[in-house]
């Protein structure tokens, strides 16, 4: 028998190789699949919106990214989402519907703050997190609810970044205008207070009612245009702020001289879609935007956006990826790393011990039993998203910096940044940073104000609303002491009320008009332009004084010295010029010279010093002390008179020196205590 041999194809056997791999994996998939836990997540949003519609497409992003990457994970989020209808109360029941029937672990929203209020109570009753990545108000915080975290940035952060561009450009007054809602009245405290540190005031607040008319809205555009201050902080919703900033453009008041600056809520709905009917009318406002860093894995997640978003939504074209849909995917993926950080058990809720016949369903809410568990979880989860560090401190998550912009064309141009750290600067470049002023408006770039010109604008206008002043001038002449003007050396001066903005502009401009080119041509025609100044440079010395510096006086001193010793010499030899002419022809010239000296250093009894001298001896008083003298001893020394020449009397080389007879008293008293004997001295020349 011949038995034939077949050789395999080596293409036939990797293929059938690959076909039994990918169905292994299929039955892998499988088996992972069955065993997955899905955890019910609640989003409430108002769907109506095109922000929430791009927030919720982030949000089913994030969930597919994150179990693309992350297949291991026993949990998988099921989102429900309920629509709000822009209503407080609609988001209420949407939460309490999440809430009680569907039982959710946690809950995505609401949008605005105002809807937040009421939701955060229901979540905090029922032991499930609210993470809302657009409410802002710092009202919301007060609430002190432990089970709501904000996943976005605090609207009294960006407080200190507005009084950080009041203070750059000299503004000394600020006027809020805004919204009157609990969104709109949640920021003025802080608002307030960021002014008052940079010793900016808060003359008028103006509050506009979200059902205002254009009339209403006008009239109050007009009041405001009747004060003083010109520099006007903007914080409302979208719809409001349009119609605000039309009836403004109509007016006349987004011309020059006028500053007007947004918050974050307007700049990101202004500029994140723009609308050109909408940019028109905010020419040249600021506004402050958080601030996202631009990284690789965001322009890819912006593109694939893009595409998914008009893919799901053709109608809507202009749509344009903003920083809540960032927030909301980084958020969807903080929740799906707490629910599997959590565990997999006690996904149920405790029903509530209550009556059969109540009828509120307050009343029979429940409690979510791994809620505390979700919530420790989300404070201590951390990891890099698409808008930077994610990580929750007291349940908000931290922002480090926001942008400042410019509205200018189409869009907002990026003028400088504020930092919690170093304040306001142009760049996040540390080495330019440490060169500039934080106060100064070199720390950002040129600002285009409203008119279309890069003047800073003083901040103020003469108000026409005040009561004018009215000075009576007598027609007749007299009065002199009232309207006659006085003409001092000392100067003048003006008064203020306390916390004027006019105190710094008047000193600013006296000092511009004293100071300034002008004043000096005046002064170099009436006194000439010749300078007494030695020297010319402006380099000064500061070595200290020393013996060198005082030569002219030491020289002046020394002649002046010198001067009167010659004098004094020349005028005492020529009055004892006998003595050197010594009629004694053997006496010799050092003998002349000596009694010469022996002359100079006599006293001379003449003088009015030495007889007074003299005289207060002779009282027995000592000049020093003023006090008697010893009587245990007696000196008395003997003179020749006053009125012999002592250039006779030295002139005989046998003179004797005067005697001096020293008698103790003491025995002069025990010799004749009865009769004293008078004292005789006899002065014996030999």
């Amino acid at each position: 028998m011949i038995m034939k041999e077949y050789s395999l194809n080596p293409f036939l056997s990797f293929f059938f190789f690959l076909s039994l791999m990918i169905l292994f994996l299929e039955m892998g998939v499988a088996q992972k699949t069955t065993s997955t836990i899905p955890v019910n997540v609640g989003v409430v949003l108002d769907l109506a919106s095109l922000e929430a519609n791009i927030a919720l497409s982030c949000i089913n992003m994030a969930l597919s990214d994150f179990y693309a990457s992350h297949g291991d994970y026993r949990t998988r989020l099921v989102l429900n989402t309920r629509d709000s209808k822009k209503d407080v109360i609609g988001a209420a029941a949407a939460a309490l519907d999440l809430i009680k029937n569907v039982e959710v672990q946690a809950i995505l929203g609401p949008t605005t703050s105002m809807q937040a209020n009421f939701v955060i109570d229901l979540g905090e009753k029922a032991h499930v997190p609210i993470i809302s990545f657009s409410a802002t108000s710092p009202s919301l915080t007060s609430i002190r609810s432990s089970y709501f975290l904000r996943a976005t940035q605090n609207d009294s952060a960006q407080v200190n970044a507005i009084s950080a561009i009041v203070q750059a450009f000299g503004w000394r007054e600020a006027v809020p205008i805004y919204i009157d809602n609990e969104y709109g009245e949640g920021i003025i405290p802080y608002l307030i207070d960021a002014l008052q540190e940079v010793d900016a005031r808060v003359p008028y607040r103006s509050v506009i009612s979200p059902s205002a008319t254009d009339d209403q809205i006008v009239e109050e555009l007009y009041k405001l245009m009747t004060m003083q201050t010109r520099v006007f902080i903007v914080h409302m919703d979208r719809s409001l702020g349009t119609r605000l900033f039309t009836k403004a453009k109509e007016i006349g008041m987004m011309s020059e001289g006028y500053v007007w600056i947004m918050t974050d809520g307007l700049s990101v709905d202004f500029l994140s879609s723009p609308n050109h009917s909408v940019t028109d009318t905010i020419q040249g406002v600021l506004g402050i935007k958080p601030y996202v860093p631009r990284t690789k894995e965001l322009e890819y997640f912006r593109a694939r956006w893009k595409r998914q978003f008009l893919r799901d939504n053709p109608n809507k074209i202009d749509a344009e990826l903003n920083i809540y849909g960032l927030l909301a995917y980084d958020a969807t993926t903080s929740l799906a790393l707490a629910v599997e950080k959590a565990g997999t058990t006690n996904f149920g809720f405790q029903k509530a011990n209550v009556s059969s016949n109540s009828s509120t369903d307050l009343a029979t809410l429940g409690i979510s039993l791994n809620g505390p568990n979700i919530l420790r979880a989300l404070s201590t989860t951390s990891f890099k998203g698409l808008t930077g560090d994610y990580l929750f401190v007291d349940g908000q998550l931290q922002s480090p910096a926001c942008q400042i912009v410019n509205v200018n064309g189409n869009g907002g141009r990026r003028i400088g940044f504020w930092t919690p750290t170093v304040g306001l600067v142009k760049t996040l470049k540390p080495r330019i940073n440490k060169r500039m002023n934080s106060t100064s408006t070199s720390r950002v770039s040129t600002v285009i104000f409203p008119g279309d010109t890069t003047v800073v604008p003083k901040g103020w206008e003469i108000p026409t609303n005040e009561k004018k002043l009215k000075i009576g001038v007598p027609v007749k002449s007299g009065f002199s002491e009232l309207i006659d003007p006085k003409f001092k050396p000392g100067g003048f001066g003006f008064v203020f009320p306390k916390g004027s903005p006019l105190v710094p502009d008047i000193s600013r401009a006296i000092l511009n008009v004293t100071e300034g080119d002008k004043m000096k041509q005046i002064e170099g025609a009436w006194f000439g332009k010749n300078s007494t100044c030695p020297e010319s440079g402006s380099s000064i010395s500061s070595n200290s004084l020393s013996l060198e510096s005082f030569w002219g006086l030491f020289l002046i001193a020394g002649l002046a010295a010198l001067l009167a010793l010659i004098i004094f010499i020349v005028s005492f030899v020529y009055r004892e010029r006998n003595v050197l002419r010594s009629s004694d022809s053997t006496a010799s010239i050092w003998s002349r010279i000596e009694n010469f000296f022996r002359t100079f250093i006599q006293r001379d009894s003449t003088s009015s010093t030495f007889r007074q001298s003299d005289l207060n001896d002779r009282k027995g008083i000592s000049l020093p002390t003023m006090c008697a003298p010893s009587p245990s001893v007696c000196s008395v020394d003997t003179e020749y008179p006053a009125d012999r020449s002592s250039a006779s009397y030295y002139s005989s080389p046998n003179r004797e020196a005067p005697q001096e007879v020293v008698i103790d008293t003491d025995q002069l008293t025990n010799r004749n205590q009865e009769r004293p004997a008078a004292l005789e001295i006899d002065h014996d020349n030999n």
